[in-house]
Formats: C-alpha cells, structure tokens, sequence
C-alpha cells in the first residue's frame, strides 16, 4: 500500500454478542479471520464468562464486495481457560490464527491477574487438526514469556511466515508500569522463528508511542501485519489515549524501519451507535479481490465486532 491514504466503507456489525450458557457471558473481541477453499471466512475471536475469563469462539461468513452473510452458529468454546496457576489460567485471548500446514495454528496470549499490577500476560500457542476443530495447547509453558528484552508482561501475538524456515511475531510489550492501575508504556516488539514455535525475542521496539505528538497516547497494541505484492510490509494497530482508536504503519524494507501514518486511515462516515466512541483491534484480510477489515466497537468487544471493505 505505500502507506497511502486508505479510505475504509463500514459494512455493519457481523456479531453481536448474545450471551449463552457459562462459557460465553459477554463480548466479541479480537475478531481474526481465516480464509477458506469453499470461499467463506471463519472468524475467531474471544469472549467472556461471568468471571471475565476469556475463551476462544468461531463464526462462519459468506463474503462478496460489501455483502456478508453468516452461514452457521456461533462454535465453542474452542480454547478455555489453564488450570489454576497456570500462565492462562484467567483466560485466553486469540492474537491471531496462521494455518501452517493442514494444522491451525492459534497464537494466544494467556492472562494471570495480578495483585501489584492489574494483570501479567505470555504468549501461548495451540492447535486444531481441521476449521472448527477444538484447540490444543502444544504446552503447559509460554512459547513467548518474559525476558532480559521483555521483562514484564508481552501479548497480542501476530505471526506471519516469511518464508521457509523464517517467522516473525510482533508483539505487545510493556515498557514500564504506572503508579496508577492502568497507567503504563506499551509498545509493539518483534521476535524470530525458524519452526514457528521457539523465538528469539528482538530488545527494539518496532512501533513506539507517539510521544509529544500524542502526550496521551500510553498503548499500541493487537498488531496486524499484512504482506503486500511489493515485498513492503503494511501494519493495523490499536492506539489507547486513553480510548481506543485505529493506526497504521508501513515498512518499505521488510520490517527493518517502520513510518508510522495513523491519519492516512480514515472510515467513511459517521460511526453506528455500536461503534459511537470507539473503534479498536483491527485485523486486516484479503479475500476474493478485495481488502476487509475487522474491528471492534465501544467498550473493547462488548458490543461486538464489524466489517469494513477498503476503498480501491
């Protein structure tokens, strides 16, 4: 894209959350798609249950330029919560799922509420066998947890596969916590694969806060990285400042420098009232010859999560 300008048509609100027995209580967050050969998407993404822990969900859409169709129910839990003490055990949270192979491969982050902060996340990884198939951890332990680079907490996995041997993961990561509950520096990282499964974890930061052109601004976090037919890189993210909105970036050189251009991103028109306040997590998608994105509304996925077709 040349970190052009990019003008996004909103198609509406895809799901709604609709509160079923204990596993889903609330939200739809964190919406990542996966294309399928029959032509439809599945969508995963995570919601809650009655103690605000996540788990892993899925819904199928038909999609064709800016008509949409669900063609089935709403599947899961397809990945719960770890047992008591484990690094997930408060909850699970898709970052984003890369089919490698004939294997789907989640990379999640797992949450531990805190008690001197208000949470600690690692990045885990599991597996299904076939599309709507459940999850299954290829560990007890974090393929992503804390380091000399990342000492305090990293999450909002995003993993794409360069090319044979050669993964890369951008992730969230914090710089420093606050004196106050939420107050925080959180910036995106990146880290290094040969199998997709053990990293090495890269101490720069890849896109860093805004800084005096955005004194408020103490978050960037649910990277989406998409690679472009020019060998450039093109990067979705949330900015918190302190609500949410959408940003951008784009790498000329694979990753090397990134430019961040949040105001070349621009949705048309005025915003429903789901989405009145804000618009965060996006994750951005090809299919069928055009680009789509997902993103959630007000309150983080409480009120679900949207469509929008870009702009040629």
């Amino acid at each position: 894209m040349r970190g052009g300008r990019q003008t996004w048509l909103p198609l509406g609100r895809v799901l709604e959350p609709r509160p079923t027995d204990g596993w889903w209580t609330s939200h739809a967050a964190y919406p990542t798609a996966v294309t399928r050969q029959d032509g439809t998407v599945d969508i995963y993404f995570s919601v809650r249950d009655g103690a605000q822990r996540s788990s892993l969900a899925c819904v199928r859409v038909a999609l064709d330029g800016t008509r949409y169709e669900r063609v089935g129910p709403v599947e899961g839990p397809l990945l719960e919560p770890g047992p008591r003490g484990a690094f997930d055990a408060d909850g699970v949270t898709v970052g984003c799922v890369l089919p490698i192979g004939r294997r789907l491969h989640a990379y999640y982050l797992g949450w531990t509420v805190g008690v001197s902060v208000p949470f600690t996340n690692f990045i885990g990884l599991a597996v299904a066998d076939r599309p709507g198939a459940p999850f299954v951890r290829v560990g007890a332990t974090p393929i992503v947890g804390r380091s000399e680079a990342n000492p305090l907490t990293v999450g909002y996995p995003w993993v794409v596969e360069m090319g044979v041997g050669d993964y890369r993961m951008w992730f969230g990561s914090h710089l420093s916590w606050g004196e106050e509950r939420l107050a925080m520096e959180h910036v995106v990282k990146e880290a290094r694969s040969r199998d997709g499964l053990s990293w090495t974890q890269s101490p720069r930061v890849v896109i860093g806060l805004a800084g005096t052109a955005d004194p408020g601004e103490f978050a960037i976090s649910r990277p989406c990285v998409v690679r472009e037919p020019d060998g450039t890189l093109s990067m979705w993210y949330a900015r918190r400042r302190p609500g949410y909105a959408l940003g951008h970036a784009w790498s000329p050189d694979g990753g090397e420098t990134w430019e961040r251009r949040d105001d070349a991103l621009v949705i048309f028109g005025a915003p429903d009232a789901w989405e009145a306040t804000e618009r965060t997590y996006p994750m951005v998608f090809d299919h069928g010859g055009e680009r789509y994105m997902l993103y959630n509304g007000d309150g983080y996925g409480r009120t679900g999560f949207g469509l929008a077709v870009l702009q040629r």
